[in-house]
């Protein structure tokens, strides 16, 4: 699929495959399920982003709010991006030793794990990623690295 034009995650999901479309949203009610308070779904991106608002962090680099994760279905997988492991090592490599442990095939990106189908990923290692890091340990992991 080329990058979306929808303008809601209902419009968003009902342009996708039935197949992508289940995936999407069994991996959407997981994230959602485990997303820590004061943290918002909205369309970003041509995607489902999970950002900090605007009202809570105005002072982003492109005056967008902050994207923590992000769920999307590209042309040849779907992809779950979640920043908080691209912006913390330690995070990063428990989630990378949690996936092996798993028993299944990483496939990933600076921040993206790409997946084929709903099988291949270890759905409860994202929830636990994604309810890993509140919005306030974000924003700091956030102005540490504008720091850099």
């Amino acid at each position: 699929m080329a990058k979306s034009k929808a303008k809601t995650v209902d419009e968003y999901l009902a342009e996708l495959p039935e197949d992508r479309r289940a995936d999407i949203a069994i991996v959407r009610k997981v994230i959602l399920a485990n997303l820590p308070d004061g943290y918002q779904e909205m369309m970003q991106f041509g995607m489902i982003s999970y950002v900090v608002p605007l009202e809570r962090y105005p002072v982003t680099y492109n005056g967008q709010p902050l994207m923590f994760a992000a769920l999307a279905s590209q042309k040849n997988y779907m992809s779950v991006y979640l920043m908080n492991i691209y912006s913390d090592e330690a995070v990063e490599k428990w989630f990378v030793e949690g996936y092996k442990a798993s028993g299944k095939k990483l496939d990933m990106g600076k921040s993206c794990v790409r997946f084929k189908s709903l099988q291949d990923l270890p759905i409860d290692l994202v929830g636990e990623a994604i309810a890993l890091t509140p919005v306030a340990g974000f924003i700091e992991r956030y102005e540490l690295s504008r720091k850099r």
